[in-house]
């Protein structure tokens, strides 16, 4: 299985890909993708339309997993909306592809891979590069989040495959 992981934002959209076979789990790839911020909202969802369907397109992935937006209340509504937009696109993408879509709320990923609900992106990041066996290697925030997700759904899919009924 190949779990493309996708944390959405518009001015950066962090991406990782897994595979996971029996117990065995490698991290393919990660980055971050560039919306462009001083471009105006349309330009940058193209942008990041196109950047990812190039990911998908190298890294060929069977299910995306994707972060819910969650925008505190001191950033507002207009940047909730636009987290929505970088979503959607992900999940047009995933739709053309064939995918299987499965979401997560952000505490969902942190409770799943850090093991606690609240936890910083610095804990995230350092919990991801532990489990993933990536040492000190350098990420951005927003690729080891994407990453943390797609963690957050093979221990989902693992969990349902061993209580799925005979």
């Amino acid at each position: 299985m190949r779990i493309l992981g996708v944390d959405p934002g518009t001015h950066h959209l962090g991406y990782g890909v897994l595979d996971a076979e029996g117990d065995r789990t490698s991290c393919v790839a990660w980055g971050t993708l560039e919306g462009g911020p001083s471009r105006e909202i349309h330009q940058r969802l193209f942008s990041l339309h196109q950047a990812l369907a190039d990911v998908v397109e190298r890294w060929r992935p069977d299910q995306l997993a994707i972060e819910e937006p969650f925008v505190a209340p001191a950033r507002g509504a207009k940047s909730a909306v636009a987290v929505g937009q970088a979503q959607a696109v992900a999940l047009l993408l995933a739709a053309a592809g064939g995918l299987s879509v499965h979401r997560y709320s952000p505490s969902q990923v942190k409770s799943s891979v850090a093991n606690y609900g609240a936890g910083s992106k610095a804990q995230v990041q350092r919990t991801v590069q532990l489990l993933l066996k990536l040492g000190d290697d350098r990420m951005s925030e927003d690729a080891s989040d994407a990453l943390a997700v797609a963690l957050c759904h093979l221990q989902h899919s693992r969990a349902a495959e061993r209580v799925r009924p005979l």
